[in-house]
């Protein structure tokens, strides 16, 4: 395994978590079950993560179960073809987030569901791009924008989720000035060192100011 691999694995694990945390899983494995046995989703800036077979990957790379190698601004399919959208950490990554919610809206059918995750206290995370942040407000707005109706919303990891993550950017910035090579690798100490930070998310979700300072919000809606 190359260094690349182990670092992929390492942000995907330990300090990107954001896909693994309980309310994610749960309210993902909640619009899955709403697909019939022949309907068609779709999961778009994928990575490698594989929901169902029901539901097809688009990325920008190729790779192992890539269904759609195309932009989220142009998604080579006909109107209303999907009866579910996925995107999860992708939004922020594109030039012109109005256009691609736009576009998601016109491949869904109508009443069918779009889960929308997004981060708002986090680092610049280039991937390979880095455009935007969202409030609840926001996100909530655009989508509106784009035709849907809202059907839930809610944080996706808490405030010690984004605590930890402008931590880690903090302390490994810091460590590291007088060998700036070594930023990486501070990054890493900090990011296990850190780590019980976001435990802290179980008591942020008590409080009424929660949405100050959350590491990122899910949507739901529907097109109608």
């Amino acid at each position: 395994m190359n260094f690349k691999n182990i670092q992929f694995k390492f942000v995907r694990l330990v300090y990107a978590d954001h896909n693994r945390s309980s309310i994610v899983k749960k309210k993902i494995a909640e619009v899955i079950n709403n697909l019939g046995p022949n309907d068609i989703g779709i999961n778009i800036g994928s990575g490698t993560t594989v929901f169902d077979n029901r539901i097809r990957n688009l990325d920008i790379f190729p790779g192992k179960n890539i269904y759609y190698i195309a932009s989220a601004e142009n998604i080579p399919e006909s109107n209303d073809f999907f009866s579910l959208a996925i995107s999860q950490e992708v939004i922020e990554h594109v030039k012109d987030p109005f256009l691609v919610t736009k576009e998601i809206y016109r491949v869904l059918k109508k009443g069918a569901l779009f889960y929308c995750q997004v981060p708002f206290i986090i680092g610049y995370h280039p991937g390979p791009t880095d455009f935007w942040r969202f409030t609840k407000e926001g996100i909530i707005e655009m989508l509106l924008q784009a035709g849907f109706e809202v059907v839930e919303s809610g944080i996706s990891v808490g405030g010690g989720t984004g605590f930890y993550r402008i931590a880690v950017e903090f302390f490994a910035i810091l460590f590291s000035l007088p060998l700036q090579r070594s930023y990486f690798f501070f990054k890493a100490l900090f990011s296990i060192f850190l780590y019980p930070v976001k435990f802290l998310d179980i008591f942020f979700s008590f409080s009424k100011q929660k949405h100050r300072i959350p590491g990122g919000y899910y949507i739901i809606v529907k097109k109608v």
